[in-house]
């Protein structure tokens, strides 16, 4: 099943997405909740309900009073417009092994050992559309290629053996990155708050399991849970610039969910990110092409970029970078040494 929302008259409308067409969830079933906050809240109440519905979509069938309405004619929004939390995962070795070859560090042991997340600003989620930035922002502005989920029912010292229940779904999400801010602040050994806070977009809709079965794949040797052969691209104004696989994920997010929840209450709404995908930000990128090339020419995202991220099973998620008209600087803030 395939969950989107949209704006429809100034607020968020939850819509069941068949070849095209969107079906308002509230018009197909009286059940049925108008939103993604009230349907991740109800979940186990109308599951079910839901995924017959759909069933009855896919054969041609109309149920309730729902018309279908052209996916392209509507403002979409995030699948979860307003996430409880949101973090971001750490999970594919090959991008961690390569920023840190890039730098000329070691690959760093612990990361085989427990998965990690950190935090960022759920009240920045956004879906397709334009990407709004401070003139900061653009020093080194960066995408990052990611995969997330969204938690559907509450828990707390969840196992790994156990946790896939609690994933809802599937989106791509885009972690904008502001690299010099990022770069900055984390010499202070917290985590990347300024460099990561003004966007973070996921979208264009929230994908159940079930569809996503015939690409199902063996999580990696030694650890627990589902995995999934989705093909991972990113283009740059029509220019593809990243390719991987969500199957390369180390580790699962069952095991991720599993550190997430551990004396925490997880909730329904609440994102999880992947992290970056091998190739999957100009910040790998650049830096192994200067590895291989000191006169590499480095890229970062411009004002009117368009950036599109596809996903197999996904779909395409679609913005434009859009400078703020303001001089507007903390970088010209700092206090001198």
């Amino acid at each position: 099943m395939k969950l989107v929302s949209y704006l429809r008259e100034e607020t968020d409308q939850l819509a069941i997405l068949v070849n095209g067409l969107l079906y308002n969830t509230q018009e197909l079933h009286p059940d049925l909740p108008n939103n993604m906050g009230m349907f991740l809240m109800m979940w186990e109440e109308v599951i079910e309900i839901a995924k017959q519905t759909d069933a009855l979509l896919k054969e041609g069938k109309h149920p309730g009073s729902a018309t279908g309405i052209p996916v392209n004619s509507v403002q979409l929004l995030s699948p979860v417009p307003f996430p409880t939390s949101c973090r971001d995962g750490y999970a594919f070795r090959q991008h961690v092994a390569a920023a840190r070859r890039n730098r000329k560090v070691p690959m760093i042991p612990e990361f085989d050992q427990y998965p990690i997340f950190y935090f960022t600003n759920h009240n920045a989620i956004q879906g397709p559309g334009e990407i709004v930035c401070m003139p900061d922002h653009f020093e080194k502005l960066d995408f990052e290629l990611e995969v997330a989920i969204v938690i559907c029912k509450a828990g707390r010292n969840i196992t790994a053996a156990e946790a896939d229940d609690y994933i809802g779904g599937y989106m791509i999400m885009n972690d904008m990155s502001a690299r010099t801010l990022q770069m900055e602040e984390m010499l202070l050994n917290l985590g990347p708050a300024k460099g990561k806070d003004f966007s973070t977009v996921v979208g264009p809709m929230l994908v159940t399991a079930d569809e996503l079965e015939p690409l199902k794949v063996p999580a990696k040797d030694g650890h627990t849970g589902n995995n999934f052969n989705l093909k991972m691209t990113c283009k740059v104004n029509g220019i593809q610039v990243s390719e991987g696989s969500m199957a390369d994920m180390d580790w699962t997010f069952a095991e991720i969910v599993e550190r997430c929840a551990y004396g925490v209450n997880i909730l329904p709404g609440d994102i999880i990110g992947s992290g970056t995908v091998g190739t999957g930000c100009f910040l790998e990128l650049n830096g192994t092409g200067k590895l291989n090339n000191p006169d590499y020419t480095e890229q970062w995202l411009q004002p009117g970029d368009v950036v599109e991220m596809e996903v197999s099973g996904l779909g395409i998620l679609s913005n434009t970078i859009v400078k703020e008209d303001t001089d507007f600087s903390l970088l010209a803030l700092k206090k001198k040494a």
